[in-house]
């Protein structure tokens, strides 16, 4: 197979695996076990049925021998003792072949295929020829309910019991019987029928028979039992490791990972718990940088602004004022995107149609129309973050687009809010470009503008932090439509 067909076929096999680590094990296990009895039960198969066809041909051989033995006798006794001798074998009974001479060869319905009954009428063939000297011998195979046995052709079982049929009908088994016939002189046929101990002689091989079914599934709900037992305890460590990495997006202070199991477990544990030790002492470190940064900043501005009003011309003044305004915008811009989603704040569970309503209230009186539709069941959130996602989408909506559209559609999965306005919509190629930092597509900085280009990017962060994400594109009948996905709990933590 070649390197572009294989992976064609693991392309089509990747989505069919399970999605849980547990499910895989357990599918490795299965295919494991079921190869190795699929092994084992070729390697058995093939001595076992060596082993049968090398039983088969030394009991056919030395029944061939019995055989040949027998029609010397027949075919060496003068033609008017024969009937005699005949009589005398039915009376006695107990013999293991029924032997007749009939006027001529009897119908055979032959049955039987495969290895074994070629083995069986070759062996014959082969010693009647040699013992007797001659080229024409009938070996064949009947059923007993259809083996005749005379001249008129009458029934094995139409016999009565003295004849010594009963040495070929061994019901309710019904092996097949062997029958050999060969011409004495003319019109005159020596019948030979006998049954070779074997069992199931023509039975086909069958590889999921009842026993071997039962011990297979035994063996399989077995490995499957212990498989489950020892995957639980061995996927257990990575549950709780997934559990803490959801969780320290919400909660940098959760106590740390017990650092116990195998090796590989507690190094696993033991780097995560220094990982989450160092993230915290970064953002820690970040608060206190930026805290610092923009007090040390408001005391020059401060400043400036007092030595600007000071100003003699009103020109010089305003644009110095505007400058003043504009760095003030900037620094409180910049500590607003370090604090964008707070990291300490606890979830509680919040009504997001409340909470938009609230927001459209609040932009109703700054002279912003919205309208809302839809609703939506509680979602676990931090609220004040999740308020400050909302509120700059919709702020951003009626600033730029006059009024805003907003829609709720809930889901056992996903809570999905779309905003539309009515503005100019934004270009194709600027989509990802207005999340990144102080871009604004409105070029003007002017405090009648306002805004320094951070609301977006805040807004995906808070959303990718909670496992959303938000998707930007312009509606057919023009505006802007932004689509905040929220996932549902149990489908952040399912594994």
């Amino acid at each position: 197979m070649s390197e572009r067909h294989f992976k064609r076929w693991r392309r089509r096999l990747v989505p069919l695996l399970p999605r849980t680590l547990r499910g895989r094990f357990v599918l490795i296990m299965i295919v494991g076990v079921l190869s190795a009895q699929l092994a084992s039960y070729t390697v058995w198969t093939s001595q076992v049925r060596s082993s049968q066809l090398e039983q088969l041909d030394e009991l056919s051989r030395n029944v061939a021998y019995s055989v040949a033995s027998t029609m010397r006798f027949f075919r060496s006794l003068p033609y008017e003792y024969r009937h005699i001798v005949l009589d005398q074998l039915r009376n006695m009974g107990g013999t293991r072949f029924f032997v007749s001479v009939n006027e001529r060869r009897i119908p055979v319905e032959d049955i039987g295929s495969g290895r074994e009954k070629t083995l069986v009428v070759d062996n014959f063939r082969e010693i009647l020829t040699r013992e007797l000297n001659i080229d024409d011998v009938l070996v064949e195979f009947s059923r007993p309910e259809t083996l005749r046995v005379y001249n008129n052709e009458v029934l094995l079982h139409d016999l009565p019991p003295r004849w010594g049929q009963h040495s070929l009908l061994m019901e309710p088994l019904s092996p097949p019987i062997l029958v050999v016939q060969m011409e004495l002189g003319p019109e005159t046929w020596l019948y030979v029928a006998t049954l070779l101990p074997v069992p199931d002689l023509f039975n086909e091989y069958r590889w999921l028979s009842g026993e071997r079914l039962l011990a297979s599934l035994m063996v399989l709900l077995t490995v499957i039992g212990l498989s489950l037992l020892g995957i639980r305890s061995v996927t257990r460590p990575l549950a709780r490791l997934s559990r803490a990495a959801l969780q320290l997006g919400d909660d940098l202070d959760a106590p740390p990972l017990r650092e116990t199991g195998p090796r590989e477990v507690v190094a696993t544990a033991s780097a995560f718990n220094r990982m989450q030790e160092r993230i915290r002492d970064q953002v820690e470190e970040r608060e206190r940088l930026f805290s610092a940064i923009s007090h040390d900043l408001k005391t020059p501005i401060t400043r400036l602004r007092l030595r600007a009003e000071m100003l003699e011309d009103p020109l010089q003044r305003e644009r110095f004022c505007a400058s003043l305004d504009e760095l003030d915008l900037l620094v409180k811009g910049a500590l607003a995107s370090v604090k964008g989603f707070d990291l300490h704040e606890a979830v509680e569970p919040v009504d997001p149609r409340a909470m938009l309503e609230e927001l459209a209230g609040e932009l109703a009186l700054q002279g912003g129309r919205v309208s809302i539709s839809g609703r939506a069941e509680v979602l676990p959130v931090k609220p004040l973050a999740f308020k400050r996602c909302l509120a700059n989408l919709m702020e951003n909506a009626v600033f730029y687009g006059r009024r805003a559209e907003v829609t709720l559609d809930d889901s056992p999965q996903r809570v999905a809010i779309v905003i539309r306005d009515h503005g100019p919509g934004i270009p194709d190629a600027q989509m990802e470009r207005v999340f990144s930092p102080f871009v604004r597509l409105e070029p003007s900085r002017s405090r009648n503008t306002g805004g320094s280009g951070l609301g977006l990017g805040i807004s995906r962060h808070i959303a990718r932090a909670m496992g959303g994400e938000i998707a930007l594109a312009n509606h057919p009948e023009g505006g802007l439509e932004v689509t905040l996905l929220l996932p549902r709990p149990s489908n952040v933590t399912a594994l």
